[in-house]
């Protein structure tokens, strides 16, 4: 099954990149600024791995589904982008164990290394930034967010992914990510496999409810996959 894989699309907060969750505990302190009662748990439940605008509107309308949405999201969400930059700045953002060597098997298998994320273009090559993670060299493809028209579950990150490098068969793409959202967005480009791992926002019970294919502690794991 492996054997088949010409590219993998690798979710980047809580799957490749170790930020500690300060987006979700961000996104926290800026819906409790708002006067809404949520717990970080229920930002993890409701809003990991989606674009972050849709994150807080579906964890408000998971807790008070009695609130005027829009207008109060739009503050928040606003907030919420100020914030997240005063985190970047001091943040000692790093990877996980085993995913640079994951990397390299993958590129001298010539597989080819998709990075999507839930945030915008911006806040993705921040992270790569202080990552020191280059085009060419750690990973071969960014896709985020704002650049495509829906954000998951929607396939349209993977399948802009699947353009770029001409795959035609979905069959030979492999998702992975911490979140069920990741999970679902690779089913619904008919991924040919689907990982869940633990280091993230999600539990076991959460990605199970997605069906993944595989559930692992670390996305470093999955090279003896690949072996």
């Amino acid at each position: 099954m492996f054997d088949k894989i010409k590219l993998v699309v690798f979710d980047m907060a809580g799957t490749t990149v170790n930020e500690q969750n300060i987006v979700y505990k961000t996104l926290h302190k800026s819906i409790k600024k708002a006067s809404i009662d949520v717990s970080l748990k229920q930002v993890l439940t409701h809003g990991a791995g989606k674009e972050k605008y849709k994150a807080i509107v579906d964890t408000i309308s998971a807790v008070n589904p009695n609130i005027e949405i829009k207008e109060i999201a739009t503050k928040i969400f606003i907030d919420f982008q100020k914030e997240l930059d005063q985190a970047y700045e001091n943040l000692d953002v790093k990877t996980f164990k085993g995913v640079l060597e994951l990397f390299s098997l993958l590129r001298k298998k010539d597989v080819k290394i998709a990075l999507n994320t839930g945030y915008n273009a911006r806040i993705a090559n921040l992270l790569l930034n202080k990552l020191g993670w280059k085009k060419g060299q750690e990973y071969d493809y960014l896709v985020s967010a704002s650049d495509v028209e829906n954000s998951r579950p929607h396939p349209d990150m993977i399948l802009k992914a699947m353009q770029h490098f001409n795959i035609k068969d979905t069959a030979n793409v492999l998702k992975a990510g911490d979140s069920a959202i990741d999970i679902e967005e690779g089913k619904n480009a008919n991924c040919g496999i689907s990982v869940g791992v633990l280091s993230g926002a999600q539990t076991k019970e959460e990605l199970l409810k997605a069906n993944p294919d595989y559930i692992l502690d670390n996305l470093g794991d999955l090279i003896t996959y690949f072996i």
